[in-house]
């Protein structure tokens, strides 16, 4: 039986300083898909970021996949509702980086407050939540857990807030960072220094 408790990251971060050209054109290439982004030269100084560091082994993967990372970060969706689709997904599914760099991300560009990442935690029934959100929280719910299929009648209360760009978007976020909850825990993707990751007591069951 595979240890999934081991500590050692399975794809180590690529030091900087081994990153070569391919490597940072591959960065300057995500750059020019950013909104008005052009392709940039490389930086000053190289991002350190563990999520990065492991990227940075595939410059092709780069390529491909990170203009579909940066729609989703600018995609139809509000930040509030990306922030949502994103914490809550990757609480649900042991996603700790993601989830430690969205916490800190949504508070300070103030779209989540503190008592509404708290609520994240707790799910659809949360007294902090409007009807209109709880159907946001549940139809995240419902993607990730049991059949893995929104119900008709939560879908029509998403309906009744998003039109079909934002479901599409709204889709696809929750899709992706379920994803990666999968991928980078089993890369095994270390938080850095200063991160605050999950509380002792939600950890994946067969780590408990």
């Amino acid at each position: 039986m595979t240890d999934i408790t081991t500590i050692t990251p399975r794809v180590p971060a690529r030091p900087t300083d081994d990153w070569d050209a391919d490597v940072d054109e591959a960065f300057a290439t995500l750059r020019a898909h950013a909104p008005g982004g052009d392709a940039q030269p490389v930086p000053a100084q190289r991002p350190k970021a563990n999520i990065l560091g492991i990227y940075a082994w595939h410059p092709a993967f780069i390529r491909g996949w990170m203009p579909f990372s940066n729609h989703l970060r600018h995609s139809t969706l509000s930040d509030r509702h990306r922030e949502i689709a994103i914490l809550r997904t990757t609480w649900l599914g042991y996603g700790e980086y993601e989830w430690a760099q969205h916490v800190w991300m949504s508070t300070a560009s103030g779209a989540l407050t503190e008592a509404e990442v708290a609520a994240l935690s707790e799910g659809p029934d949360a007294a902090e939540w409007s009807p209109e959100d709880a159907a946001v929280v549940r139809a995240i719910d419902e993607m990730v857990t049991g059949d893995r299929l929104v119900s008709d009648r939560v879908w029509a209360q998403l309906e009744e807030q998003f039109d079909r760009q934002q479901l599409i978007d709204f889709v696809f976020t929750v899709g992706t960072y379920d994803m990666h909850c999968v991928a980078f825990r089993n890369l095994g993707l270390e938080l850095e220094d200063g991160m605050t990751g999950f509380p002792a007591d939600h950890r994946p069951p067969a780590d408990r």
